[in-house]
């Protein structure tokens, strides 16, 4: 009795499953930052956001400017894009992409929404501490 109520629960799981891939419920996970024409490819699902940043310890970029002698965040500094341009591939689908050209280095990286919240990337394989209790994201460039 125990068995068939176990098979009968497996197969129940897997039909659910299945159904929900198939109808697309549950959503594929973007890949993390990727070579590309021109660069590397960063991209976030934020659908709610007004403007997404890519910050880090890029030589040409500074956390946004706020590790610079100014310190001040600019929102400016590799500033994404959901408009179907810069490695975007469909406007206004939530999912925010720069190209960003790298040379060889490690990089630690978030992502900054409506200038205010700073999150490390979802897809990132590898994150490190970021000095202030959370994560940063890191990408190893060859």
């Amino acid at each position: 009795m125990q068995n068939k109520f176990l098979i009968f629960l497996l197969s129940f799981v897997l039909l659910i499953t299945l159904v929900a891939c198939s109808l697309n419920f549950v959503k594929k996970r973007l890949p993390p930052p990727h070579k590309v024409e021109g660069g590397y490819l960063f991209q976030l699902e934020a659908p709610s956001a007004r403007i997404v940043t890519l910050s880090g310890n890029f030589p040409d970029n500074q956390w946004s400017g706020t590790a610079s002698a100014s310190g001040e965040f600019n929102e400016n500094i590799d500033r994404m894009y959901d408009d179907g341009t810069h490695g975007d591939k469909v406007a206004n689908d939530g999912i925010w992409s720069l190209v960003k050209p790298l040379e060889s280095g490690r990089y630690q990286y978030k992502f900054v929404i409506d200038r205010n919240t700073w999150i490390k990337d979802p897809n990132a394989f590898e994150t490190t501490d970021d000095g202030y209790g959370g994560k940063n994201s890191v990408l190893i460039v060859d």
